[in-house]
């Protein structure tokens, strides 16, 4: 059966190619995926799942249904992408889907839609191939991944699937992985810290506390935090780095009264809140025992997000530090699905983040990466995807659905 796959992914190999293209060609910002979301669900309708729909989020669901006595596996993409930046940057347009030199190019063909269309294709394969899986394929798009809070896999995972009764015994990224499985990533936490002071002229600033002075310390502090923090075996050092700094009122002739940075802190296993904002909270009441001027507060950053259909809700920028071991039973079998059809991967983790931060992380439902795409690309104006890593990993997937639930 294995083989059959092999020769099914390459009979299918055009088509797979003009869906990337397709997907590549369809802008999907952040907030605006929803023609992707339309064109996904009109090509699994197509290609046969056995039940397609889109979740009051806008998150996209198709599954290929098993007999309900094996495990479910649910592969997983994002539908948003980050903005193509300044074009004239890149060599082929952002939104071409130029197929040249072996690769499809575009904005998000390494993030995540070469992925994407290798996930979907695979539960054609599945279906058209006649195998009779004991457990779903469950293949799942998700509405805002890139803004990093989990804004769609969390509505998908604690509302859609609950009312549905819907459940999953692996999660299968698209993430960028080269063909390797990704068992890990480090968390994530936004915080921000603001300093308060007092405004005056700025020909007399001794009548006013300048808030961006008071911020000093805490950064001095900060940088030496940086050189403690912990170190994980697989997921590597948790480090903290200043992104953002600003004031106000932020004019001329004004000592600013208040001072805002924010700090990116990556975090590894066993980190909880207290662990990153503990320390910092410690730098602000030291420095506040020593200069009564001194008054700050530090907090983790919350926004509000609102999908295109309209549902709103606040985020905190926070996600969770995880990782499985290669050991895993599910991890072996991706293992022998990927050996008995002629790959080779490695093992490896993400630097960046993805939503398995909350369906391992917080569900402690175990989550494997296998992608055709290479995270190097992902976000630059070089952003492509190996046209024969998507049909490999096109087999691979259904290989994989085959070992788990078959």
């Amino acid at each position: 059966m294995y083989d059959i796959l092999n020769t099914m992914a390459h009979d299918v190999r055009d088509d797979v190619i003009r869906f990337a293209q397709q997907l590549v060609q369809t802008p999907s910002i952040s907030g605006q995926e929803e023609a992707l979301a339309q064109l996904t669900v009109k090509t699994m309708n197509e290609l046969g799942y056995d039940e397609v729909f889109v979740d009051d989020m806008g998150n996209v669901v198709g599954i290929v249904k098993g007999e309900g006595s094996g495990p479910n596996v649910m592969y997983n993409s994002h539908m948003d992408h980050v903005s193509p930046g300044e074009e004239s940057n890149w060599e082929y347009p952002p939104y071409g889907g130029v197929v040249d030199g072996g690769y499809i190019h575009g904005r998000a063909a390494s993030d995540v839609k070469c992925g994407m269309a290798s996930q979907i294709y695979a539960g054609h394969l599945i279906k058209k191939s006649g195998i009779k899986l004991q457990g779903d394929f469950i293949y799942t798009g998700v509405v805002q991944e890139e803004p990093a809070e989990m804004f769609g896999m969390r509505w998908l995972m604690d509302r859609t699937f609950k009312e549905r009764g819907i459940t999953f015994d692996v999660m299968i990224s698209s993430e960028a992985t080269s063909m390797d499985l990704y068992l890990g990533h480090r968390g994530r936490a936004e915080l921000e810290v603001t300093t308060y002071g007092r405004t005056s002229h700025g020909s007399a600033p001794w009548l006013g506390v300048n808030a961006v002075y008071k911020m000093m310390p805490v950064i001095e502090a900060v940088q030496k935090i940086a050189e403690t923090l912990p170190e994980d075996d697989f997921l590597g050092r948790a480090t903290i780095a200043l992104t953002i700094i600003g004031c106000s009122p932020g004019a001329l002739s004004i000592i600013p009264d208040k001072c805002m940075v924010s700090l990116d802190r990556r975090l590894v296993r066993g980190e909880e809140r207290e662990d990153f904002i503990g320390p910092i909270q410690e730098i602000i009441d030291d420095l506040a025992a020593n200069d009564p001027d001194f008054k700050a507060e530090v907090a983790l950053r919350t926004v509000e997000e609102t999908s295109y259909r309209g549902v709103s809700d606040m985020c905190e920028k926070y996600m969770h530090a995880w990782a499985i071991e290669k050991d895993h039973p599910m991890v072996e079998k991706c293992v022998l699905a990927l050996n008995a059809i002629g790959q080779k991967p490695g093992f490896g983790r993400w630097d960046f983040g993805t939503d398995a931060s909350y369906v391992t992380g917080v569900l402690g439902i175990p989550s494997i990466g296998y992608s055709p795409m290479e995270e190097h690309y992902a976000h630059t104006p070089k952003d492509r995807c190996s046209i024969e890593n998507i049909i490999k990993a096109t087999a691979g997937n259904a290989a994989i659905a085959y070992a788990i639930a078959g």
